[in-house]
Protein backbone atom coordinates (compact mmCIF):
# COMPACT_ATOMS: atom_id res chain seq x y z
CA UNK A 1 0.00 0.00 0.00
CA UNK A 2 1.55 3.50 -1.08
CA UNK A 3 2.21 5.58 2.12
CA UNK A 4 -0.21 8.60 2.55
CA UNK A 5 1.00 11.78 2.06
CA UNK A 6 -0.39 14.62 4.65
CA UNK A 7 -1.25 17.98 3.87
CA UNK A 8 -0.55 21.17 6.00
CA UNK A 9 -3.83 22.44 7.83
CA UNK A 10 -3.84 26.33 8.04
CA UNK A 11 -1.71 25.91 10.63
CA UNK A 12 1.19 24.54 9.25
CA UNK A 13 0.95 21.16 11.29
CA UNK A 14 0.23 18.44 9.54
CA UNK A 15 -3.43 16.82 9.11
CA UNK A 16 -4.18 13.41 10.25
CA UNK A 17 -5.71 10.77 8.13
CA UNK A 18 -9.42 10.04 9.00
CA UNK A 19 -9.86 7.23 11.84
CA UNK A 20 -12.38 5.41 9.81
CA UNK A 21 -12.57 5.85 6.12
CA UNK A 22 -15.58 4.05 4.53
CA UNK A 23 -15.85 3.65 0.28
CA UNK A 24 -18.97 1.74 -1.00
CA UNK A 25 -19.34 -0.75 1.57
CA UNK A 26 -22.10 -2.56 1.60
CA UNK A 27 -23.67 -5.36 3.48
CA UNK A 28 -25.81 -8.23 1.73
CA UNK A 29 -27.95 -10.71 3.75
CA UNK A 30 -30.07 -14.09 2.92
CA UNK A 31 -33.16 -11.69 1.79
CA UNK A 32 -31.15 -9.30 -0.20
CA UNK A 33 -29.49 -6.33 0.58
CA UNK A 34 -29.28 -4.58 4.21
CA UNK A 35 -27.40 -1.48 3.52
CA UNK A 36 -25.30 0.69 1.07
CA UNK A 37 -23.13 1.24 -0.44
CA UNK A 38 -21.97 3.77 1.98
CA UNK A 39 -19.14 6.62 2.14
CA UNK A 40 -17.57 7.56 5.46
CA UNK A 41 -14.73 9.84 6.60
CA UNK A 42 -14.49 9.79 10.12
CA UNK A 43 -11.97 11.76 12.06
CA UNK A 44 -10.26 10.85 15.37
CA UNK A 45 -11.05 11.80 18.65
CA UNK A 46 -14.77 13.12 20.09
CA UNK A 47 -18.06 11.61 19.28
CA UNK A 48 -19.89 11.55 15.60
CA UNK A 49 -23.05 10.63 15.46
CA UNK A 50 -24.38 9.21 12.40
CA UNK A 51 -27.80 10.22 11.76
CA UNK A 52 -30.43 7.78 10.19
CA UNK A 53 -33.05 5.54 11.05
CA UNK A 54 -33.21 2.67 12.95
CA UNK A 55 -33.29 -0.58 11.37
CA UNK A 56 -31.17 -3.36 10.37
CA UNK A 57 -29.67 -1.52 8.13
CA UNK A 58 -27.89 0.69 10.65
CA UNK A 59 -27.47 -1.84 13.14
CA UNK A 60 -25.29 -3.68 10.57
CA UNK A 61 -23.58 -0.92 10.25
CA UNK A 62 -22.62 0.18 13.39
CA UNK A 63 -21.25 -3.60 13.81
CA UNK A 64 -19.02 -3.37 10.65
CA UNK A 65 -17.09 0.12 12.01
CA UNK A 66 -16.53 -2.10 14.96
CA UNK A 67 -15.33 -5.19 13.21
CA UNK A 68 -18.06 -7.57 14.19
CA UNK A 69 -19.20 -8.06 10.51
CA UNK A 70 -17.78 -7.84 7.41
CA UNK A 71 -18.60 -6.22 4.56
CA UNK A 72 -19.99 -7.70 0.97
CA UNK A 73 -17.97 -4.59 -0.94
CA UNK A 74 -16.46 -1.82 -0.69
CA UNK A 75 -13.40 -0.73 1.18
CA UNK A 76 -13.18 0.19 5.00
CA UNK A 77 -10.36 0.88 7.28
CA UNK A 78 -10.49 1.78 10.70
CA UNK A 79 -6.88 2.84 12.21
CA UNK A 80 -5.30 1.79 8.94
CA UNK A 81 -6.13 -1.94 9.32
CA UNK A 82 -8.84 -3.15 6.85
CA UNK A 83 -9.40 -6.98 8.15
CA UNK A 84 -12.35 -7.12 10.41
CA UNK A 85 -10.77 -9.15 12.86
CA UNK A 86 -8.29 -6.43 13.02
CA UNK A 87 -10.48 -3.83 13.27
CA UNK A 88 -12.62 -6.26 16.25
CA UNK A 89 -9.62 -5.72 18.49
CA UNK A 90 -9.34 -1.43 18.11
CA UNK A 91 -13.24 -1.25 18.82
CA UNK A 92 -15.47 -1.95 21.97
CA UNK A 93 -19.08 -2.21 20.70
CA UNK A 94 -22.11 -1.17 23.42
CA UNK A 95 -25.36 -0.84 23.04
CA UNK A 96 -26.25 -3.40 20.64
CA UNK A 97 -29.59 -5.59 21.64
CA UNK A 98 -28.42 -8.37 19.60
CA UNK A 99 -24.72 -8.64 21.12
CA UNK A 100 -24.86 -7.39 24.58
CA UNK A 101 -28.50 -8.07 25.92
CA UNK A 102 -28.02 -8.22 29.89
CA UNK A 103 -29.79 -11.03 31.67
CA UNK A 104 -32.40 -9.41 33.73
CA UNK A 105 -31.56 -11.38 36.70
CA UNK A 106 -28.21 -10.98 37.55
CA UNK A 107 -26.92 -7.90 39.85
CA UNK A 108 -24.75 -5.45 39.13
CA UNK A 109 -22.07 -7.15 40.98
CA UNK A 110 -22.17 -10.49 38.75
CA UNK A 111 -21.78 -8.53 36.00
CA UNK A 112 -19.16 -6.37 37.17
CA UNK A 113 -16.60 -10.00 38.40
CA UNK A 114 -18.03 -11.57 35.32
CA UNK A 115 -16.54 -9.17 32.69
CA UNK A 116 -13.13 -8.52 35.30
CA UNK A 117 -12.74 -12.57 35.19
CA UNK A 118 -13.00 -12.24 31.13
CA UNK A 119 -10.59 -9.53 31.46
CA UNK A 120 -7.82 -11.18 33.59
CA UNK A 121 -5.22 -13.43 32.08
CA UNK A 122 -6.42 -17.05 32.93
CA UNK A 123 -4.59 -18.06 35.27
CA UNK A 124 -5.60 -15.09 37.74
CA UNK A 125 -8.03 -16.06 40.38
CA UNK A 126 -10.58 -13.01 40.70
CA UNK A 127 -12.93 -12.96 43.15
CA UNK A 128 -16.12 -11.15 44.15
CA UNK A 129 -16.25 -7.54 42.81
CA UNK A 130 -16.23 -4.70 45.63
CA UNK A 131 -17.13 -1.23 45.96
CA UNK A 132 -13.45 -0.31 44.33
CA UNK A 133 -13.72 -2.86 41.58
CA UNK A 134 -17.51 -1.34 40.67
CA UNK A 135 -15.66 2.39 40.43
CA UNK A 136 -12.80 1.06 38.42
CA UNK A 137 -14.60 -0.01 36.10
CA UNK A 138 -17.90 2.33 36.03
CA UNK A 139 -16.31 5.51 37.33
CA UNK A 140 -14.79 6.49 33.57
CA UNK A 141 -18.14 6.03 32.34
CA UNK A 142 -20.70 7.47 34.32
CA UNK A 143 -18.72 10.75 35.46
CA UNK A 144 -20.26 12.22 38.62
CA UNK A 145 -23.88 10.37 38.63
CA UNK A 146 -24.24 7.92 40.94
CA UNK A 147 -22.63 4.39 40.31
CA UNK A 148 -25.49 1.70 40.56
CA UNK A 149 -25.61 -0.34 43.97
CA UNK A 150 -23.65 -3.49 43.63
CA UNK A 151 -26.72 -5.41 44.84
CA UNK A 152 -29.22 -3.74 42.58
CA UNK A 153 -30.45 -6.32 39.85
CA UNK A 154 -29.92 -4.83 36.34
CA UNK A 155 -33.49 -5.23 36.03
CA UNK A 156 -34.52 -2.89 38.45
CA UNK A 157 -32.34 0.04 37.09
CA UNK A 158 -33.39 2.97 35.60
CA UNK A 159 -32.90 3.01 31.59
CA UNK A 160 -30.27 5.93 31.83
CA UNK A 161 -28.22 3.22 34.84
CA UNK A 162 -28.15 0.44 32.27
CA UNK A 163 -27.63 1.98 29.18
CA UNK A 164 -24.64 3.58 31.23
CA UNK A 165 -23.79 0.10 32.80
CA UNK A 166 -23.90 -1.40 29.41
CA UNK A 167 -21.07 1.03 27.81
CA UNK A 168 -19.37 0.23 31.39
CA UNK A 169 -19.17 -3.59 30.72
CA UNK A 170 -17.66 -3.08 27.05
CA UNK A 171 -15.28 -0.22 27.51
CA UNK A 172 -13.08 -1.69 29.94
CA UNK A 173 -10.37 -2.21 27.73
CA UNK A 174 -10.18 1.46 26.51
CA UNK A 175 -9.86 0.76 22.93
CA UNK A 176 -9.57 3.23 20.45
CA UNK A 177 -12.48 3.17 19.11
CA UNK A 178 -15.82 2.86 21.03
CA UNK A 179 -19.09 2.26 19.03
CA UNK A 180 -22.35 2.75 20.68
CA UNK A 181 -25.75 1.74 19.58
CA UNK A 182 -28.52 3.34 18.76
CA UNK A 183 -29.61 6.77 21.14
CA UNK A 184 -33.06 7.22 20.20
CA UNK A 185 -33.45 3.21 21.92
CA UNK A 186 -33.42 5.85 24.77
CA UNK A 187 -37.29 6.83 25.83
CA UNK A 188 -36.32 9.60 27.75
CA UNK A 189 -34.83 13.46 26.29
CA UNK A 190 -32.93 13.84 28.94
CA UNK A 191 -31.42 10.61 29.54
CA UNK A 192 -30.53 11.03 25.85
CA UNK A 193 -28.52 13.84 26.97
CA UNK A 194 -27.17 12.68 29.42
CA UNK A 195 -25.60 9.70 27.80
CA UNK A 196 -24.23 11.90 24.63
CA UNK A 197 -22.62 14.14 27.16
CA UNK A 198 -21.08 11.02 28.73
CA UNK A 199 -20.04 9.75 25.21
CA UNK A 200 -18.39 13.34 24.59
CA UNK A 201 -16.41 13.12 27.93
CA UNK A 202 -15.28 9.88 26.93
CA UNK A 203 -14.10 11.31 23.60
CA UNK A 204 -11.89 13.48 25.01
CA UNK A 205 -9.43 9.97 24.98
CA UNK A 206 -11.12 7.70 22.60
CA UNK A 207 -12.84 8.04 19.02
CA UNK A 208 -16.44 7.28 19.98
CA UNK A 209 -19.24 6.65 17.22
CA UNK A 210 -23.05 6.83 17.88
CA UNK A 211 -26.17 7.13 16.06
CA UNK A 212 -29.53 8.41 16.11
CA UNK A 213 -32.57 9.21 13.54
CA UNK A 214 -33.13 12.97 14.66
CA UNK A 215 -29.25 14.31 15.33
CA UNK A 216 -28.09 16.17 18.53
CA UNK A 217 -30.17 18.91 20.20
CA UNK A 218 -28.94 22.03 19.47
CA UNK A 219 -27.47 22.83 22.43
CA UNK A 220 -25.28 19.45 22.22
CA UNK A 221 -24.07 20.22 18.66
CA UNK A 222 -21.27 22.27 19.50
CA UNK A 223 -19.87 19.52 21.37
CA UNK A 224 -19.83 16.44 19.25
CA UNK A 225 -17.16 16.16 16.82
CA UNK A 226 -19.35 15.75 13.43
CA UNK A 227 -22.87 14.82 12.56
CA UNK A 228 -23.11 12.64 9.31
CA UNK A 229 -26.26 11.72 7.54
CA UNK A 230 -25.93 8.40 6.04
CA UNK A 231 -28.19 7.19 3.02
CA UNK A 232 -29.04 3.15 2.14
CA UNK A 233 -29.70 2.25 5.15
CA UNK A 234 -33.74 1.34 4.82
CA UNK A 235 -35.49 -1.32 2.73
CA UNK A 236 -37.08 1.85 0.94
CA UNK A 237 -34.09 3.58 0.37
CA UNK A 238 -32.17 0.11 -0.65
CA UNK A 239 -35.18 -0.91 -2.99
CA UNK A 240 -34.77 2.35 -4.62
CA UNK A 241 -31.21 2.66 -5.51
CA UNK A 242 -31.28 -1.05 -7.09
CA UNK A 243 -34.44 0.62 -9.35
CA UNK A 244 -31.87 3.34 -10.14
CA UNK A 245 -28.87 0.82 -10.87
CA UNK A 246 -30.90 -1.30 -14.23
Amino acid sequence: MPEQSLEPDADGDEQKPPAITARGIAMHGPWGPVYGPVDLDIDEGGVTVLSAPAGTGRTALLMTLAGRMRTARGQLTVFGRTRATEIFKTAALAGIDELDTVSESVTVRDLVTEQRRWDAPWYTLVGRSDEDDLAAMCGPVFGELPLPKLTSYFDGLTELDQFLLRIALANTAIRPLLVVGHLDHLTDDRNRDVVLGRLIALGEKQTVITATVNGVPEHLASAVRAQIEVPNTTLAELAGAQKGGK
